[in-house]
């Protein structure tokens, strides 16, 4: 049975099998080491006679554990079979055991299937996936549904706006924004409580470290609330699971990036700010004169949340109804949406809030922002035939990714990242 390099330091004494990549070798004449990688770490293997591997090849090894305290995990294997599974080529574009940082990020995503092989990078993603399960895990203890919906649209879920089109038999329709009619419409059939993690679409010709064309989505959608008080609870208790599980048991990817996360409570203490209150505070901050809130800004709320609430997050709601879809709810004297954002270490990661669930509201609605009745295909029967206050948000994974290591480019969150320019591999 295979073993893996984690577990070899159990197993002194022993003989046992490891299959893994070549990381590292050093030869030093009479004794030479190679570095033995799999998905759990290094285990150290030490030879008596030549080496004939190169780096990356794969290799099955048998051999007896013995303890050394300066191998990896305090002990090491003396082979007594390899067999070599798959002899990598010599000539690596990249070089699995050298740090990342030492190449460009598009030669890195040039060779992502080699690149991705560094401890360093993979640690991404398996941190990701923890997060996905994190996230999972929590929203099924609260009750929800978990839902997976089409991703091909007969129009935008915002408007139309920024949407890539695909041909379809003799139709064109588009890639998704969001599930956004969707999670509506099933809040509708009376599961109350939803939720999907796909990807999304993005027509938007940004070139900026903290945009990316198609993402993975987090997205939640819930009845019977009240405000968007209501959701900022909510996602503060699930960021508050999510960063205390991450704590106890992802040690090991947050040290390779140096990376942190809040302490358990913390993120109950984020503070919330209105709109208004938060373009005054920037302004206080920065010493600027500001008109809308902007990335500067959203970094010196989060300084600003640091400082005084000890947690470097940030709810900013009341946004103005000009600047939400027409599906966001208004508030009382119509100026302003039951609606907020979620800013976490100077990146918005969440956008959210409560939904128009009443027919002669959303008909009255549309007007205002350029909008038909018939350009909404059968998005307003969800409403037509009865659907309770509701709301919901959604989480761009790679942004909580990038924002929990502190990874300088939303792209490096992206196992195989789509921008304007790349489309492979």
């Amino acid at each position: 049975m295979r073993t893996l390099a984690q577990d070899v330091p159990k197993q002194l004494d022993r003989e046992i099998e490891v299959s893994g990549w070549v990381h590292r070798i050093r030869e030093l004449g009479q004794v030479n080491f190679v570095l033995l990688r799999d998905r759990s770490g290094l285990v150290q293997l030490v030879f008596n006679d030549k080496i004939d591997y190169t780096p990356e090849t794969v290799l099955t090894v048998k051999g007896l554990v013995k303890a050394n305290d300066k191998a990896p995990g305090g002990a090491e294997i003396h082979p007594t079979s390899v067999t070599v599974l798959s002899r990598a080529d010599q000539n690596l574009p990249v070089q699995v055991n050298q740090d990342p940082d030492k190449y460009p990020l598009e030669v890195l995503f040039d060779n992502r299937f080699l690149s991705l092989r560094m401890p360093k990078l993979r640690a991404i993603f398996q941190l990701q996936s923890a997060l996905l399960k994190y996230l999972s895990q929590f929203m099924h203890t609260e009750g929800f549904f978990e839902m997976k919906t089409s991703k091909l649209v007969g129009s935008g879920a915002e408007g139309g706006t920024g949407l890539f089109s695909v041909e379809y038999f003799e139709n064109k329709v588009f890639l998704a924004q969001s599930p956004q009619l969707y999670k509506q419409g099933m809040i509708s059939t009376g599961l109350e409580r939803v939720f999907e993690i796909s990807h999304a679409y993005r027509a938007e010709k940004h070139d900026t470290p903290r945009h990316i064309n198609e993402y993975v989505s987090f997205d939640v959608e819930m009845a019977f609330i009240e405000s968007e008080v209501d959701l900022m609870n909510f996602e503060a208790r699930l960021l508050d699971f999510v960063f205390t599980q991450v704590g106890q048991n992802n040690q090991a990817e947050l040290e390779l990036w140096g990376a942190t996360v809040p302490a358990p409570g913390a993120m109950l203490k984020a503070p919330v700010v209105g709109h208004d209150e938060a373009k005054d505070l920037i302004t206080k901050i920065t010493g600027k004169k500001v008109f809308e809130i902007n990335p500067e800004g959203e970094r010196a709320l989060s300084d600003w949340a640091l400082e005084t609430h000890g947690v470097d997050l940030v709810f900013i709601n009341d946004w103005p109804r000009k600047k939400r879809p027409f599906y966001t709810y208004p508030t009382a004297d119509g100026t302003k949406t039951h609606s907020f954002d979620l800013i976490f270490r100077g990146l918005e990661i969440t956008s959210g809030g409560r939904r128009i669930n009443e027919y002669a509201m959303l008909l009255d609605n549309l007007p205002k922002f350029g909008m038909t009745l018939e350009g909404l295909g059968a998005y307003p029967t969800i409403f037509q035939y009865g659907c309770p206050p509701h709301g919901g948000f959604a989480i761009g994974v790679e942004r909580l990714t990038q924002k929990i290591l502190g990874l300088a480019n939303v792209k490096e969150a992206s196992p195989f990242p789509r921008d304007r320019k790349r489309i492979a591999p």
